[in-house]
């Protein structure tokens, strides 16, 4: 079967749940932001040592779960994020704030490693946007949203540290 369906010529394409919306859809902007984020952190994650690249891969594997959730709905997910799962961010927020004092506003991009993070947080504050909009005209977990504006946070202490 080839990717090429040629069912998306015309502007729609079909969410994992099986209807279809327009590509600009607000749910469709939501996982996409979402997946452009996941790109940039693809390539941060070749760039940083091998500790901090094994959480951001993690974190990678979150954001396709968050984009499967996105893209089903009226469908219940079989793995949503949970709350547990933002709990570990918060921890990880907590650990990087005993290394780094914050004294005012911080300029992006440090360091060539520091502005790639600077782009996958103002990405991730996008997507976060999108996902209160998708929110205010559908149910969207509120672990997503706690997620998100969690990992924003985290995003910035790593590009500061």
């Amino acid at each position: 079967m080839s990717i090429a369906t040629k069912s998306g010529d015309k502007g729609q394409t079909s969410l994992w749940s099986g209807e279809r919306v327009s590509k600009d859809d607000i749910r469709v902007e939501a996982y996409g932001t979402m997946d452009e984020l996941n790109s940039h952190l693809g390539e941060i994650k070749h760039l940083v040592d091998e500790g901090m690249s094994a959480v951001l891969e993690d974190i990678q594997h979150k954001l396709v779960r968050i984009m499967g959730e996105l893209a089903s709905s009226g469908k219940v997910f079989n793995k949503p994020i949970s709350e547990d799962e933002t709990n570990h961010l918060t921890s990880l927020v907590m650990q990087f704030e005993k290394d780094i004092k914050l004294e005012g506003f911080v300029l992006p991009g440090k360091t060539l490693n520091a502005a790639k993070i600077d782009i996958c947080r103002t990405v991730c504050r996008r997507a976060e946007r999108r996902i209160i909009s998708l929110s205010k005209c559908e149910d969207v977990s509120v672990h997503i949203l706690c997620f998100m504006n969690r990992l924003s946070d985290l995003l910035f202490l790593i590009g500061v540290k």
